[in-house]
């Protein structure tokens, strides 16, 4: 037989094994799961006497940070999206699926190797038979060049399981790339304004210093006119000493945020200090805010998302273990050229070939096949309850978003006219004491609780903010708007 003798029989081998290959894949088929979701989310349904409302209207997820309004929060995102450490971390893993799955099918396709050898041996004179006349005493070489095939027919979807494993595999590695991003993007929100929350209580303390700092004078004053005690002047000096306490601690806080917010954009803890030193107020939230149905959550949080592949991976992987039951059946085949002679290899007399199919089936391996089929059972249960229980997290996420944002806004209107009130008591109870109708502690007891006011007043507003990025956060929004080209370094925000 000839080299096209044999490549004709392969020739018509294979076609046939591909027909019978795309009719069988033995295990269970991917199903999407299934997960009730309730029409509404409850607590948006609750009353709302803050100026921002939550409705059920289409969720407006595209670039949230801009409602915002914030230019310096828009640049700090921007940043964080090249260069954080964590995000580079997920795109690696995501390159390593994606070479891992190249992996995986290339078992789809034959493997052709190329070999080729030499050797010079010579027999024993001293074993009987080892030397019948034929070959010189003093040695024989041997050449040898041709290739060496196989191809695995996969009757039974070994291969074909493997490769939809490795497809989900992917898919879930992508997601994992999503779910990075989303958190990124909210915990360099959430740390921006909780910077800009620390500069402003510290103007608060620093407003509430001076006007003590003020009082202080006037009391000592009155203190020399004898209009006043000692005792004043001692409270007074106590109270501006326990404001100031507090400035302390503030400055950690603040310094804190600013360290965090580098590490997030891949730089060293000090690198922004210079940028953070100017003050800016927290950034407002929009009048309105749409969170959409649950059912769209179920279809955009990058969480849920990698569970459902992850269950099509668990389910693909049956598959694989279900095969190892049948016989495996490979296809052999090899051609080159032999000689004992150089001068003659590439002559076609010294042509050789062969091919063949070749099967194993396990007669006996005491229940492991059975075993492993028993584990990728439990563990296509437990991304089943695993995705359940991510569900159910994300619609808790949603709702107890929702409640910190409205009951957040109404605490910040009670807030709000305290320090309204208080403000007022102060100046009445500076009048009062210099016409001596008040002893000073009432001048004491009001300044205390303005300044009280005022900085939960501040700390809410930061809270009311923080609230609203939690709420974006739970609705999976905003990593759709992040382009990714495989030309770059890493992703960039859109600009369409």
């Amino acid at each position: 037989m000839n080299l096209r003798t044999l490549l004709t029989l392969t020739g018509r081998i294979a076609p046939a094994a591909l027909v019978f290959l795309g009719g069988c894949a033995v295990g269970p088929d991917f199903q999407p799961p299934e997960q009730s979701a309730p029409g509404a989310f409850h607590a948006s349904g609750d009353e709302q006497p803050g100026p921002s409302k939550v409705t059920n209207d289409p969720a407006q997820l595209h670039e949230w940070w801009r409602m915002l309004a914030d230019e310096s929060l828009d640049s700090l995102l921007r940043r964080s999206i090249a260069a954080n450490l964590d995000l580079k971390l997920a795109e690696a893993r995501l390159r390593e699926a994606r070479a891992l799955r190249g992996v995986v099918a290339a078992d789809q396709f034959p493997t052709v190797d190329a070999n080729g050898n030499y050797s010079r041996s010579r027999s024993s004179e001293n074993v009987r038979n080892s030397f019948d006349g034929s070959d010189p005493p003093e040695g024989v070489d041997f050449y040898s060049v041709g290739f060496d095939a196989s191809w695995e027919l996969d009757f039974f979807g070994r291969v074909r399981r493997s490769v939809e494993a490795a497809d989900a595999d992917l898919g879930a590695a992508e997601e994992a790339r999503n779910d990075a991003l989303l958190i990124l993007l909210a915990e360099v929100a959430r740390n921006y304004v909780e910077l800009r929350g620390f500069q402003g209580r510290l103007a608060v303390i620093d407003s509430a210093i001076q006007t003590e700092r003020d009082t202080l004078g006037l009391v000592e004053a009155r203190l020399r006119a004898g209009l006043a005690t000692e005792l004043d002047v001692a409270q007074a000096q106590a109270q501006l000493a326990t404001r100031q306490s507090l400035q302390p601690l503030l400055r950690v806080g603040l310094r804190r945020t600013v360290h965090r917010l580098a590490v997030l954009n891949g730089l060293e803890p000090g690198a922004l200090l210079r940028e953070f030193e100017s003050v800016r107020p927290v950034p407002t939230v929009p009048a309105q805010v749409g969170v959409g149905m649950p059912t769209e959550l179920l279809r955009r949080r990058p969480d849920i998302r990698r569970a459902e592949r992850e269950i099509a991976a668990a389910t693909a992987r049956v598959g694989v273990a279900t095969a190892d039951l049948y016989p495996r059946f490979t296809l052999l085949g090899g051609f080159g050229l032999q000689s004992d002679d150089a001068a003659n290899l590439v002559d076609m007399n010294s042509r050789f070939w062969s091919i063949g199919p070749q099967f194993t089936w396990p007669v006996f391996d005491a229940g492991r096949v059975r075993a492993g089929i028993r584990v990728r059972d439990a563990q296509l249960d437990q991304s089943l309850i695993a995705y359940e229980q991510t569900v159910l997290t994300a619609f808790e996420e949603v709702e107890n978003s929702i409640v910190s944002f409205i009951q957040e806004q109404e605490r910040r209107a009670s807030l709000a006219e305290a320090v309204e009130a208080s403000a007022r008591a102060v100046d009445l109870a500076r009048e009062r004491y210099q016409s001596g109708v008040v002893d000073f502690l009432n001048v004491l007891d009001s300044q205390r609780l303005l300044f009280v006011a005022q900085d939960q007043l501040v700390e809410s507003d930061q809270s009311v903010t923080v609230s609203l990025i939690s709420l974006y956060k739970a609705l999976g929004g905003g990593w759709e708007s992040i382009v990714y080209s495989e030309s770059q370094a890493g992703p960039a925000v859109s600009t369409n």
